[in-house]
């Protein structure tokens, strides 16, 4: 290791040493997080719009027995307004105990963190262009995960062989739940350094280059890491006792880069082998159908968690424990591997987009199944979708969202950000052909249509844009096609009317506006395609002829026979729970 990043690892443990040591200078930690701290993607605050938030220097110590964390933040800000104070985000469970702008330490009362957003006043003011740094010092138990990863927080778990396993996802949350952030989509930081200190029998694998590790003869080892323009919920800590397997690609573009899985030392080696060999095929399509791993000058990274998955940026979470489903290949891997297309290098600027990155990830597991087993295998998985879609609140609101509103059922789209969306996208891409759908993805991914390794860097994406590169792209006015699709919560419907030798078909839509969705038809065993224009088309069909509407099922529409297995499903599901209320309340009776 080189001198300067001995210095810095001395200078994160000293910080470390110092919290342990230090009393809470302020407010006393909450008990439990603010409702504020357990929503993320909030508007930012006027101060929080007035800098350019540089580099997060994070150093942590995990401490398994206890369930609790020393941290030091030292952040890096550029004013691009003239600014009085630095506003972030952290959970209010934590003990502050030393908070300093440019080495100054400060007073308890020239910062606050009521409800968990830190507001911290700047000694002067700062005018646009100079820079600031923010050192905050804390300790305390992190919020522990309900559910990961769908209600977040940090995992302490153990493995089969009985020793910790420790893992977070925050996606739902927010950043803020264990380091000091500015808790919105475009709260990304720059770059970030990562000082993680852990018990030496273990690993921990974080996010982008690592810079080596310390190991400090006293039972403790940091382990240095390095990542740039990581999504603020995407920096993550997991650590385990974990066996490296690596191996390096070689891209379609001429190029090499790493490739790392951390497995459990208690796995089935074979079985970590196999998942392992999957990494190159699943690059691979990924490389030829959208375009360049976005971050290899750092590596693709896998960890395996004790909870399902996170597409954390270089270093995915993987917990689906091997298993095998028939399709051939890994879904959960499949699927994180696509947020970083989709998620890290195109960042949601809003949680109203959010179905850029669930939706388009999501339509990368048919594709893949096409690409490895042909059509009938991508049918399979799109039929599968259409049978959860939800259609009671709209994909896009138009609105600013937080992650609790859009991933809530009672509020907000839910898993039709995944599968819905996915559809959509499907539907889109039949409707203008694939080579204009792929320019208006990589346009939207990339910032431009021709990427190549070096010549991009992570960008922020929104519905509006995806829409005018698909415009672009199309040559084409598809306002009435997203309008229908994202817009309003009910699908299309197409209406089938006869009239001795002649039929018609109508599309149905919830805002009443024309949809010239075209669309097949077949007449005893002869498909013609109708253009509808203004949403209408009229064709020849002898009575008693077989009509089939949409053979090739093309788009997405409504589709009745779907409703009614969805009710029966849900009244099944609420008859297995009235049975299982009446056997508790038995019980509970001595019945």
């Amino acid at each position: 290791m080189t001198s300067v990043r001995r210095l810095l690892v001395s200078a994160a443990l000293a910080g470390l040493a110092a919290v342990a040591a230090a009393p809470a200078l302020a407010q006393a930690p909450a008990a439990a997080s603010t409702a504020f701290t357990l929503d993320t993607g909030r508007p930012r605050a006027p101060e929080q719009l007035a800098v350019r938030f540089d580099k997060a220097d994070l150093s942590f110590r995990v401490h398994p027995d206890t369930k609790t964390i020393d941290g030091v933040a030292v952040l890096d800000f550029t004013a691009i307004a003239s600014l009085r104070a630095v506003v972030v985000e952290l959970d209010t469970v934590f003990a502050v105990s030393a908070v300093s702008v440019d080495g100054r330490a400060l007073a308890p009362g020239q910062w606050s963190n009521p409800e968990g957003r830190m507001t911290i006043r700047l000694p002067r003011a700062l005018a646009a262009g100079r820079s600031v740094r923010v050192r905050i010092a804390y300790s305390g138990s992190p919020r522990q995960a309900v559910r990961a990863p769908w209600d977040g927080g940090f995992v302490w778990a153990t493995t089969p062989d009985g020793k910790p396993w420790i893992a977070t996802a925050v996606q739902g949350e927010g950043c803020d739940l264990f380091w000091p952030c500015i808790d919105h989509p475009q709260g990304e930081p720059g770059r970030a350094d990562l000082h993680i200190t852990i018990p030496s029998d273990l690993s921990a694998p974080s996010n982008g280059r690592f810079l080596g590790k310390v190991d400090h003869g006293d039972g403790w080892t940091t382990w240095n890491w390095t990542t740039r323009d990581p999504d603020t919920y995407a920096i993550t800590l997991a650590v385990g006792p974990y066996v490296e397997l690596t191996d390096s690609y070689a891209s379609r573009f001429g190029d090499t880069f790493p490739l790392h899985f951390w497995r459990l030392a208690s796995d089935d080696p074979m079985q970590a082998r196999d998942l392992f060999a999957q990494f190159a095929p699943m690059l691979d399509f990924y490389e030829a159908t959208v375009g360049p791993f976005p971050f290899r000058d750092e590596k693709m990274g896998v960890v395996e968690t004790p909870h399902l998955g996170m597409e954390h940026q270089t270093i995915n979470a993987y917990g689906n424990g091997y298993a095998l489903d028939g399709k051939g290949y890994d879904w959960l891997l499949q699927h994180e591997l696509a947020h970083e297309w989709f998620g890290n290098q195109l960042t949601n600027a809003d949680w109203d987009d959010m179905w850029l990155h669930e939706g388009f990830g999501t339509y990368m597991q048919p594709l893949y199944a096409r690409w490895l087993h042909g059509d009938r295998a991508m049918e399979a998985e799109l039929a599968a979708m259409r049978l959860k879609l939800i259609n009671r609140f709209p994909v896009v609101s138009g609105h600013t969202q937080t992650s609790g509103q859009v991933y809530t059922e009672a509020t907000g789209p839910a898993l039709d950000l995944y599968y819905k969306s996915a559809l959509i996208a499907h539907t889109l891409r039949l409707l203008i052909g694939d080579q204009a759908f792929w320019s208006a993805v990589r346009t939207s991914v990339y910032g431009r249509p021709d990427p190549r390794p070096g010549n991009f860097t992570p960008r922020y994406g929104t519905t509006a844009e995806f829409i005018a590169n698909a415009r672009a792209a199309s040559g084409r006015d598809l306002g009435w096609f997203f309008d229908a699709y994202l817009y309003h919560a009910a699908l299309p419907e197409l209406r089938l009317t006869r009239d001795g030798d002649r039929a018609t078909v109508e599309w149905i839509v919830p805002s009443g506006r024309p949809f010239p969705m075209p669309v097949e038809v077949e007449v005893d065993g002869r498909v013609q395609t109708l253009d509808m224009a203004g949403g209408r088309a009229t064709f020849d069909a002898p009575a008693g002829a077989h009509i089939l509407l949409d053979p090739n099922d093309r788009v997405l529409r409504r589709l009745p026979h779907v409703e009614q297995f969805q009710a029966w499903q849900k009244a099944q599901a609420d008859r297995r729970a009235a049975a299982r209320t009446a056997t508790a309340a038995a019980a509970a009776s001595g019945g």
